[in-house]
């Protein structure tokens, strides 16, 4: 099958991975335009990019495929390729109905949820967060709605008490890669069902830098769940001596008697929550410094019994 791949994170490598070793032809990638990153602000090219190029695949950047210059050159090269399929996973951008019904087979996007749950920006992290104890992939006609196209294919993925949210990434992508081929499959022979997206549903917001502070009043599940959540990245933090620390995973602690925020156990950075209980941190990062285990950090810094965090 005659594919355009768009994409842009790591999530979406695999995929890509996929699609070329199933033997489709890959006849463009279109990815977001390079940005400049880390204190150097070096330009650098996206994760996807670099993949096409490595199996010498044409890429397009455009800055918008729905209005100005860029779009209008977009349309005309996916005119020219003319692919029997469109697959979208992580692109970051919305696509105009003209590029929805230009394929053959339609535009099918890769989603990290089970759907209609968790639709939108950040449904790995917030699954975590929530306390969900499963989530997966689903494969799907693409809309002009966010996330609301009719359903092809799902696959489950447990989420252990302990996974963080750069593991579940990790295995929702693999997860990802292989049921995009199953679904292209599913495609070619005519055993492509619809299911339309009925029932309970929820949208998994973007994350704001705002909102990765911890907030220690909740009940430490909670805190426990939005640590490993974000972990690693785009991690969650809090404040001790002025300083900001982040916190990528941490362990529950029964019968913390202290209040919220405060410091219990200054041998094992033990930190009351707000239902009586706590966390202690297992592995931070203070500002200034590397990641590290806690206990390594402990070696070399006192902390006070009834300090505040935060």
């Amino acid at each position: 099958m005659k594919i355009v791949f768009m994409g842009t994170p790591v999530f979406s490598l695999a995929c890509l991975e996929s699609l070329i070793e199933a033997g489709h032809e890959v006849a463009a990638v279109f990815t977001q335009p390079d940005k400049p990153k880390n204190r150097g602000k070096q330009i650098m090219m996206t994760p996807v990019k670099e993949c096409a190029l490595k199996h010498d695949i044409p890429v397009y950047q455009p800055l918008s495929l729905r209005k100005g210059e860029d779009a209008e050159s977009s349309m005309a090269v996916l005119r020219e390729i003319a692919p029997d399929c469109i697959v979208v996973v992580a692109y970051g951008q919305i696509l105009p109905k003209e590029v929805l019904d230009l394929p053959k087979y339609g535009c099918i996007n890769v989603h990290a949820s089970l759907l209609p749950m968790y639709r939108g920006a950040a449904p790995i992290q917030r699954v975590i967060q929530n306390g969900e104890t499963v989530s997966g992939v689903t494969t799907m006609y693409m809309a002009e709605g966010l996330d609301t196209g009719d359903m092809i294919l799902k696959e489950e993925v447990a989420i252990p008490d302990n996974m963080t949210g750069a593991q579940l990434h990790d295995a929702l992508s693999e997860c990802g890669a292989a049921l995009i081929v199953k679904t292209l499959a599913a495609l070619a022979d005519g055993t492509a069902v619809r299911t339309p997206q009925e029932g309970d549903t929820c949208y998994a917001s973007m994350i704001s830098k705002e909102e990765l502070k911890i907030d220690f009043t909740k009940p430490a599940k909670q805190v426990y769940d939005f640590i490993r959540a974000m972990s690693d990245a785009p991690c969650a933090y809090t404040m001790l001596d002025g300083k900001r620390m982040k916190v990528y995973m941490s362990s529950l602690v029964e019968g913390v008697d202290a209040p919220a925020g405060s410091i219990a156990d200054a041998e094992k950075f033990i930190v009351a929550c707000g239902d009586g209980n706590g966390v202690a941190f297992t592995e931070i990062q203070p500002e200034g410094g590397k990641r590290m285990e806690t206990s390594a950090y402990l070696r070399g810094k006192k902390l006070e019994k009834g300090a505040l965090l935060g």
